[in-house]
């Protein structure tokens, strides 16, 4: 009784929160009739115990960052990418409105008082419980953006296994995570320093002597930029305890195994900044899911920018289209 009345209040945009022993409400005008008062008076009592104990499930649920707790759509639950920032979904949230729940997966190691895990299983092993004690029962949206993609797979495997509820993974601009290996970040850095050089040497042939000095005036200013910017970093302790995470996250996805496909048994959804982004990633994917579908950015995004503005937008429109098919 007490759950369809709480999803007549949501459908009703009535907002409710426990003040010491009081019920306080809001409401659009004309909403809160005599008869609805009467009745939010008759289940006070069990309202104002859900609602504490809501609160303490989530005070309980370290990992769970509300970016959007309200709504009445399935819950989002999003892994973060390599440094465990979970707002990199904050514009994505917002544009997917208010009746979506958002809420990110915070590993541990950002806090200053705990470790950062160097193991996907760990990580899995940290989040799910946490996921199945907040929404014990499915279906489940598990979203993991950049390096955070192995981990919200195996995250969507763990709740499908124990639990057999609805899952579906998003993924966005996930690498395979072999990519993250060493052999394969060596022929990325060496593909990216040999397009620089080549890019650098097209510039200069253009160029007067003059101009020569500028160009290379400048890029010694960026040279510097980035060597103080990483001084600056050194000396924050958000941005350290980031950077410990972001080691933990890397070499947890060297030692990490991908599944054998068809290693997942719900919904697969990829995003990609762009047609051309990381080509080789995608078949990869789609060979562990039998339920996989691809959407795709415009061409002037990056992996980097995917989830910013301008392109927030409209990948949550895309998100959005994904879950209606």
């Amino acid at each position: 009784m007490l759950p369809a009345f709480l999803a007549e209040l949501r459908e009703r945009d009535v907002q409710l929160w426990a003040d010491g022993e009081q019920l306080r409400c809001a409401a659009p005008a004309g909403v809160l009739t005599p008869e609805l008062r009467a009745e939010l008076a008759t289940h006070k009592s069990e309202i104002l115990s859900f609602l504490r104990s809501a609160e303490a499930l989530v005070a309980q649920q370290r990992s769970i960052v509300p970016l959007q707790s309200g709504g009445t759509r399935t819950a989002i639950f999003g892994v973060a990418g390599h440094n465990g920032d979970v707002f990199c979904y904050r514009a994505l949230a917002r544009y997917l409105g208010e009746d979506q729940p958002f809420f990110g997966l915070e590993p541990p190691g950002l806090d200053g008082a705990s470790a950062p895990l160097t193991r996907i299983a760990d990580l899995v092993a940290y989040f799910a419980p946490q996921i199945r004690a907040f929404r014990p029962n499915g279906p489940y949206i598990i979203a993991g953006y950049c390096a955070g993609g192995a981990v919200a797979l195996e995250v969507g495997r763990e709740l499908r296994q124990r639990s057999g509820a609805d899952v579906t993974v998003a993924l966005f601009g996930s690498p395979f995570p072999t990519w993250y290996r060493f052999p394969s970040q060596q022929r990325w850095r060496l593909a990216r320093l040999v397009e620089r050089a080549g890019a650098r040497a097209r510039t200069l042939v253009w160029l007067s002597p003059g101009r020569w000095r500028q160009y290379l005036e400048r890029k010694r200013q960026d040279r510097q930029a980035r060597r103080d910017a990483a001084r600056i970093a050194a000396q924050d302790p958000v941005l350290v305890r980031r950077g410990k995470v972001e080691r933990a996250t890397l070499a947890a996805l060297r030692r990490y195994t991908p599944p054998l496909p068809p290693g997942f048994e719900g919904r697969l959804r990829l995003f990609w900044p762009s047609q051309r982004w990381l080509p080789s990633a995608a078949p990869r994917w789609r060979a562990l899911a039998a339920d996989c579908e691809e959407y795709f950015g415009p061409e002037a995004c990056s992996g980097d920018t995917m989830l910013l503005e301008p392109h927030a937008r409209e990948f949550a429109e895309l998100f959005n289209q994904a879950l209606r098919s």
